[in-house]
């Protein structure tokens, strides 16, 4: 439940132990300064919103995040804001 209209497309980081110790700290931070959005919000355009959650439950694939309901594994920061910009550009990733 939201009271403010949804993104795009949007990026649940997960900070769960495994996570976290893997790095997912620094691919919340990372998304937030690529995207000039903060965690919990959208970007003024609407086309992209940043979550974190606890735990997505995929500790073995550890640090992940959920892209548009699609989990994506062990990312490294670079990767998924290349990767993220490409949704924005396309509206998919080839």
């Amino acid at each position: 439940f939201s009271l403010r209209p949804k993104a795009e497309h949007t990026c649940v980081v997960c900070l769960g132990t495994a996570c976290y110790v893997k790095g997912a700290g620094r691919v919340a931070d990372e998304l937030a300064r690529a995207f000039s959005v903060k965690v919990g919000e959208t970007t003024i355009d609407k086309k992209f919103g940043l979550q974190t959650a606890r735990c997505l439950g995929a500790c073995g694939l550890a640090p992940a995040v959920v892209l548009d309901n699609e989990v994506v594994a062990r990312v490294t920061p670079e990767a998924l804001v290349e990767k993220i910009r490409e949704k924005l550009e396309n509206g998919h990733v080839a």
